[in-house]
């Protein structure tokens, strides 16, 4: 299949000598391109702020703006950067040329103006020009493409946070890049008397991260659904749920085992290939009695903060999808009225500012362990730590938070 012609490219002649400019825009237009002309650096200046063109021939010495001034200014501007520029100079004028070069010209045309050399230098400064057209069309389509992910991501966490009784719950996600590999969900179960808690990160970042992040989210979100399930039943003419079974707590801990098992039996099993692990805190609090049962699988132990006390959730596992086999241990804390439990990712305590240093794990424990109204208010002081001491920087990695408090 014969490709498409290029279209007419739009070239701008800058000159002061009217003879040259007429010459160059005769044999410039006799290889199919349109041109307009300058006289000077400053209307050529006004020009290239106008309208779009693929190349300019810019002649050096000229007064008003000389060209090595013009060149100074493209260069400095990013809407005129990648325009290539040819400068056009006498034989003496090596020197200046020279220094043009350096300061980001792309070639340079001598006087007298040789048809095949202007012919070989301008096609290939518009080859170059085209090719970084098609670079940025292509990568205005992935951004697009990435914008789209970032969203059906964001379909992901809960668009609004269910709460208990007497119960705050905030949560917050700051991504690095357009998509995430880190996630939260907070979910009702046992018909509304408990919140499943769940903040995950996955290894890496980019898409790859992100689409085992879609993958670890949903399993873990089925299978907890569908466990509970199993633990309740509909019974008398009203519908009140009942449960199935007498241990409500042993209910409880078997099926938080049994959904992150399961989900990293999956991930070792059918993915081990790919060396992708997650770490998760999950838990289910209890509404009525405060009681959090939980699974840390190799995350960042999250903080239980107020009256009076602080405690820290330590892994009771490994990092899921590792390898087949793997045991998960089920703990157990109780909030008291006034408590707090915050848990983050890696993101906040290896948060970077300009300099590169890292926030650590101290100041991060003061903020999150200090007394707080509302569980938002918790939140916000550790987000607000994060970026303060990132101030301006850019993002090293995803920054998830998820707060629950205890009314006092």
């Amino acid at each position: 299949m014969t490709p498409a012609p290029e279209a007419p490219a739009r070239v701008l002649v800058v000159d002061d000598t009217e003879l040259n400019r007429d010459l160059l825009t005769r044999r410039v237009q006799r290889l199919g391109h349109e041109v307009r002309t300058a006289e000077n650096g400053r209307v050529a200046l006004e020009r290239l702020r106008e309208e779009p063109f693929d190349v300019v021939l810019l002649d050096v010495m000229m007064p008003e703006v000389g060209g090595e001034e013009v060149l100074r200014t493209m260069k400095g501007d990013p809407a005129l950067l990648h325009v290539p520029v040819i400068m056009i100079s006498a034989l003496e004028d090596a020197e200046v040329v020279a220094r043009c070069i350096s300061l980001g010209a792309d070639d340079y045309l001598p006087k007298p103006f040789d048809p095949s050399i202007l012919r070989a230098r301008l096609g290939a400064s518009l080859a170059k020009k085209r090719l970084h057209d098609r670079e940025q069309v292509y990568a205005r389509s992935l951004e697009r493409e990435l914008e789209i992910g970032r969203e059906i991501q964001r379909s992901f966490l809960p668009a609004t946070l269910p709460t208990l009784p007497g119960w705050e719950v905030a949560a917050d996600l700051q991504p690095a890049r357009q998509v995430s590999g880190d996630f939260y969900d907070v979910f009702p179960m046992a018909g509304g008397r408990e919140l499943a808690l769940v903040v995950g990160d996955v290894c890496d970042k980019g898409v790859g991260a992100a689409l085992f992040m879609a993958l670890i989210r949903t399993m873990i979100r089925a299978l907890a659904e569908q466990s509970d399930g199993a633990r309740w039943t509909d019974q008398g003419r009203d519908g009140e749920r009942r449960r199935e079974v007498a241990d409500r707590v042993e209910a409880r801990r078997g099926h938080l085992r049994r959904t992150l098992t399961l989900t990293s039996e999956y991930l070792a099993g059918t993915h081990g290939d790919t060396n992708v692990f997650a770490t998760i805190f999950i838990g289910i609090l209890d509404g009525e009695t405060g009681v959090l049962d939980y699974i840390n699988a190799g995350h960042e132990p999250p903080l239980v903060a107020g009256a009076g006390r602080t405690a820290r959730l330590e892994p009771s596992g490994p990092a899921i999808g590792l390898m087949p086999g793997m045991a998960f241990v089920v703990e157990r804390v109780e909030l008291a009225p006034g408590e707090h439990l915050l848990a983050w990712t890696d993101g906040v305590t290896e948060a970077r500012n300009t300099a590169g240093e890292l926030l650590g794990e101290e100041p991060v424990l003061a903020a999150a362990g200090a007394a707080a109204p509302t569980a938002a208010a918790a939140l916000d002081r550790v987000r607000g730590l994060v970026e303060r001491h990132a101030a301006g920087a850019e993002p090293a990695d995803d920054v998830t938070l998820l707060a629950v408090r205890r009314a006092g």
